[in-house]
């Protein structure tokens, strides 16, 4: 069981100081095994240290005559909080370390901020274990409270997008050597948010090894996060990099797998995925276009009466449903393009991502969009050059199976995972791009019928790899 902190932080300013407070269970299980072998070979620093459980628990690992002298010149832990850094030092007098003496190795200290040079000038190396504060910078941006923070973005650290890997970074361009990190699991699974981090970062540090939680484990946020072990590479080199992960998908399930993290692919994980969109895509794929917009309807309004819903009112469980006037030619295209995609993860098997048809769910022809455009919506999908109907439920088909044997093999991880919650499964979020570049693998432009016929059987097989020899046959007769 996760121990509870005694020091009472209301929600608010929890999340304005990213704040996960970290219980000594999650050291003692999963990181003290890894280091217990080592402690007199560093000193062991913990420069966002909150009450100190990173490191204090090592403590009992040592004779208590010996105790005060390994604290002296083993442990130091920094705080920006000077209620947290009085709280730490209470914690460390519990183990036998003397107020006064506790006081002289933690410390009040922005460490986000610059990094404490003194530590360098030990003659044993330094080995930082934290967990950091992480907070989304576009978090920070749009609160009043959390704009202090905007200055830790500037200068060198433009391009990041969270303060974790301010931290991160910060040991990097120190040379510190030895990393354990308790992070956002975006920093392996992440796209945007942390494409630019891990290529400027992972070019200095390999991973040994990773623990990733797909479940609850801090008590005050649905974050799902990951310890890393990082150890500096002698030389700096943009390679692939090769680990060990443990995966628990809940406290008693547990897999292992091994990853192999590509430069080509922004070191994410699960991109084997985005390999098969690019090594499949066909050579005239047909354009995409989402979204059925306000502005279309109200330049092609006419006599014809078509019966949508409105993607921007959702009450009650459903969707409010709207009959629009349009001309000839927005009726047609909006009734020949029968799919829609649905981005996220409802938490049922059935409601997965995918593509489905639009008036199989909501018995209407199209999904309006009267305001903002959200990618969390269901999104009506618009092709040029026009398919037919059939084509387009064997996309359908192909894209759904596509994407689950993808979600099999890779346990979801190419997708970004939408928010914890108590469903069955981990909530993903599949990406508009994503949505593009799997469409963009079928060849819906140049497929003849006997192939059509071929993939239809296929797809009822599950057969996965005889897709493949189709889908290379038909881009080679293409090239």
């Amino acid at each position: 069981m996760v121990k509870k902190s005694k020091l009472i932080i209301d929600k608010k300013e929890r999340r304005a100081l990213g704040v996960h407070l970290t219980s000594v269970d999650i050291f003692l299980k999963y990181i003290f095994p890894e280091i217990k072998n080592k402690l007199n070979e560093y000193i062991w620093v913990d420069l966002y240290a909150g009450e100190g459980n990173l490191l204090l628990p090592i403590l009992n690992e040592i004779p208590l005559e010996e105790r005060v002298n390994f604290f002296e010149n083993h442990i130091y832990l920094f705080d920006v909080q000077a209620e947290m850094v009085t709280k730490c030092i209470k914690n460390a007098n519990s183990y036998g370390i003397p107020i006064e003496i506790a006081k002289k190795n933690i410390k009040v200290r922005d460490n986000l901020e610059t990094f404490p040079e003194f530590l360098k000038n030990n003659e044993l190396p330094i080995f930082h274990v934290t967990n950091p504060p992480y907070l989304y910078l576009g978090y920070i941006r749009k609160h009043k409270e959390t704009q202090k923070y905007l200055k830790y973005f500037k200068a060198d650290n433009e391009g990041y997008q969270d303060l974790y890997q301010i931290a991160m970074i910060n040991d990097l361009r120190n040379n510190i050597e030895n990393l354990i990190y308790i992070i956002p699991s975006n920093f392996l699974f992440g796209a945007s948010v942390s494409n630019k981090f891990r290529q400027d970062f992972l070019k200095y540090y390999k991973i040994l090894k990773m623990i990733i939680f797909e479940t609850k484990i801090f008590e005050f946020t649905g974050t799902n996060i990951c310890i890393g072990f990082f150890k500096r590479k002698k030389v700096p080199k943009a390679e692939p990099i090769e680990f060990n992960g443990v995966k628990f998908k809940n406290r008693d399930e547990m897999k292992s797998k091994n990853y192999i993290l590509k430069p080509k692919f922004k070191y994410r994980a699960g991109s084997e995925f985005d390999e098969f969109l690019e090594n499949y895509r066909t050579r005239n794929p047909t354009k995409v276009k989402y979204y059925l917009l306000k502005e279309e309807v109200s330049r092609n309004k006419g006599n014809n009466q078509i019966s949508v819903i409105d993607a921007n009112n959702y009450k009650n469980n459903e969707y409010k449903r709207l009959n629009l006037q349009v001309n000839d030619v927005l009726k047609e295209k909006i009734e020949s393009n029968i799919l829609y995609v649905q981005t996220v993860d409802k938490g049922s098997i059935e409601g997965r991502v995918g593509l489905s048809v639009i008036a199989e769910d909501f018995g209407i022809k199209g999904i309006y969009v009267s305001s903002n455009t959200y990618r969390t919506h269901p999104i009506q999908i618009f092709f040029k050059p026009q398919i037919s109907i059939d084509c387009q439920i064997l996309l359908k088909n192909y894209f759904n199976f596509i994407l689950e044997y993808f979600r099999k093999e890779l346990d979801s991880e190419f997708l970004t995972t939408y928010k914890y919650s108590n469903a069955e499964y981990t909530r993903k979020y599949l990406g508009l791009t994503q949505v593009r570049g799997l469409i963009e693998t079928f060849p819906i432009v140049k497929i003849d019928l006997k192939s059509k016929n071929r993939l239809k059987s296929l797809i009822l097989k599950k057969d996965f790899d005889e897709i493949l020899k189709v889908l290379k046959n038909l881009k080679s007769m293409s090239e």
